[in-house]
């Protein structure tokens, strides 16, 4: 049985060319970047090549790329490093509830530490008003973080718009890039940001790389102490085949963006009609403001853990932000915040695709889904109109 891979969001397999590039520096060029000798400035070397091909993807100096180990702490490192550096001149913070996990519990973090958090809410799309960022901003205020994209509904946020704000404002910016660098244009210049936080395997590139851009002349407090790798902002001894990896992979989704982004649309737009012809399936996330390879529903009547072992015994692997699915008890925190009422929201079902996947792959979606759901509603006390008596209200996802 064929495997169709729609969980691009979560991973991404290794490019082959990327792969190619990193071979040498596991077994050849396997020298510490600090030697002096041969193996270690040769190490060096394809350490700083690698953090200009990763600048050259969002438009930054060279000197303002920080590798991490990945994405979440690149979120960790400028979000508590910001606060901490500046918390004399203010101790007040604001982020959305769209957010990661790794900038919401760093936010739980510092309200401990006697910070002020406010927690944005979101519009039914998943969208921040820039407006309500505004009316939030208090003398106390410091930094500012949005997430670039969502992974889970894939909407798109107005960063520009928040960057002139902040900026104005005189707020540290930070954005958490890691669903769009590498996958949709990310300019950091244009789009007014300070910090933004990028990880490898998500355009194609190793797991365990990621990188923070950090606007030059920002103070930071490190989040790892020790040596002097990476300016003295990061100590430990650097991954070099992961960092080579991600600059390689850098440079191809720079390359090839156009191309990807055309294909990943014209399949996403494909999937998304012929869902919406299946009953009481609602998409999730901004109809139009989203990741070009971004499809994302919930279901009504059933859980989304079980829709994928039932697609997983058909070949297709897709990802949930149900409870069962994330190990929660609870519904998808991102679904509730959009005013998705607990019990449509565990019905929650993500379809990511990649530079690889072919129409004949959604053709292949769309046949067995339909057949999914009718199963899965067959069999679901629910479907019948059990226990549905004040469980949330009316729906307000679109159809």
């Amino acid at each position: 049985m064929r495997k169709r891979y729609f969980d691009h969001v979560a991973t991404n397999p290794l490019d082959s060319r990327v792969f190619e590039a990193m071979m040498p520096y596991f077994t050849e060029d396997f020298g510490n970047p600090l030697s002096l000798y041969g193996l270690g400035t040769k190490a060096k070397e394809a350490i700083e090549n690698a953090r200009l091909q990763v600048a050259l993807l969002i438009n930054s100096k060279s000197s303002e790329i920080i590798f991490t180990s990945s994405g979440a702490e690149a979120n960790n490192f400028a979000f508590r490093g910001i606060a901490l550096a500046r918390q004399n001149e203010g101790k007040h913070v604001i982020v959305s509830k769209m957010e990661h996990h790794s900038i919401l519990n760093s936010a739980r973090f510092l309200e401990k530490m006697g910070f002020a958090v406010t927690f944005l809410p979101v519009d039914k799309y998943g969208t921040v008003d820039p407006d309500t960022v505004k009316k939030s901003i208090t003398k106390e205020t410091t930094l500012i973080s949005i997430i670039h994209a969502s992974s889970e509904v894939g909407t798109i946020e107005p960063i520009k718009e928040i960057g002139r704000i902040a900026k104005e404002k005189g707020i540290v910016f930070h954005t958490d890039a890691v669903a769009a660098a590498g996958n949709i244009p990310v300019d950091v210049k244009e789009l007014g940001v300070d910090l933004l936080s990028m990880a490898a395997h998500q355009f194609y590139g190793p797991k365990g790389a990621g990188a923070l851009y950090v606007r030059e002349g920002m103070r930071i407090v490190p989040l790892i102490y020790g040596g002097i790798q990476e300016s003295g902002r990061r100590a430990g001894t650097e991954n070099v085949p992961a960092i080579v990896g991600m600059g390689k992979a850098a440079e191809l989704a720079k390359d090839e963006m156009a191309d990807r982004v055309g294909q990943a649309k014209k399949l996403r737009d494909k999937l998304i009609n012929g869902v919406s012809g299946i009953e009481n399936v609602y998409l999730t996330g901004h109809p139009e403001n989203r990741l070009p390879a971004h499809a994302s529903f919930t279901v009504e009547f059933i859980e989304g853990e079980a829709m994928l072992l039932l697609l997983a015994a058909k070949g297709i692997y897709a990802a949930s932000g149900s409870a069962c699915s994330s190990k929660a008890l609870k519904a998808s925190p991102v679904l509730l915040s959009m005013g998705v009422p607990s019990n449509l929201a565990q019905g929650s079902i993500v379809f990511t695709l990649g530079k690889d996947n072919t129409e004949e792959d959604i053709d292949y979606l769309l046949s067995e889904f339909p057949q999914v759901i009718k199963r899965l509603r067959e069999m679901s006390p629910y479907a019948k109109g059990w226990g549905m008596k004040g469980e949330g209200g009316e729906c307000t996802v679109q159809k």
